[in-house]
């Protein structure tokens, strides 16, 4: 069976170039959307068997427009391409991602023939059966062991990303309620367990910043 996938990717040339790749291997591509509002528009119109996600630079959640699109159709297969496999990281939670929701690591996807078999097998799930990994079996928190941010604390890693979206010590400690040495204590506990070291050359901030866009697959800044 040849199976109707909508795809939901937020940068042009990648929705395009993914679309014709996998329309050469054979899968028949019914919609190409950049936001979840157009993707429920087409996926109300089209009626896709499988949804294909990646959305991890825009502004809308992968996890979102999962469940808005789950809600759509309880049949419907779920795909999501993700940048790392600390999800923490791209501020994801994966507890609400629809049952038998399919994570594949982008940096893995070298193989259309295999993303193509994955997307047909998305669609064979029980409302029991949570979100997994494709290759290896390994559980989530398995996949975050590998990551090199695994020693991080969920605070930690919600402020690091504070940090990426150009937020000012002052502004997390804002948000967290917590004072702006506090966030200054928090961010040099993280330097030292991401190994980044002192250097009056450097700004530590950036660093970080590196570090972290480095894993989610994001240009650094």
């Amino acid at each position: 069976m040849n199976d109707r996938l909508l795809l939901v990717i937020d940068k042009a040339f990648e929705l395009s170039s993914l679309s014709a790749a996998l329309t050469l291997n054979g899968t028949t591509v019914v919609g190409e959307a950049r936001n979840q509002s157009v993707a429920i528009n087409i996926f109300r119109s089209m009626q896709p068997d499988v949804v294909l996600i990646d959305m991890h630079c825009g502004d809308e959640s992968s996890v979102d427009i999962a469940v808005a699109l789950r809600k759509e159709s309880a049949t419907v297969g779920v795909v999501v391409l993700v940048p790392c496999t600390d999800l923490r990281l791209i501020g994801a939670d994966i507890s609400q991602l629809p049952a038998g929701t399919r994570l594949i690591l982008r940096s893995s996807v070298n193989d259309l023939t295999s993303l193509c078999e994955v997307i047909a097998q998305s669609r064979i799930f029980t409302a029991t059966d949570k979100a997994s990994w494709i290759t290896s079996g390994m559980s989530f928190n398995d996949k975050a062991a590998n990551s090199p941010f695994s020693g991080l604390s969920d605070i930690q890693v919600e402020t690091l990303r504070y940090v990426a979206d150009g937020f000012t010590n002052a502004e997390i400690g804002r948000k967290r309620f917590v004072s702006e040495k506090a966030v200054e204590q928090m961010l040099s506990r993280v330097a030292m367990s991401l190994n980044v070291q002192p250097d009056h050359r450097k700004n530590m901030r950036v660093q970080l910043v590196n570090e972290y866009m480095k894993w989610i697959g994001a240009p650094a800044r």
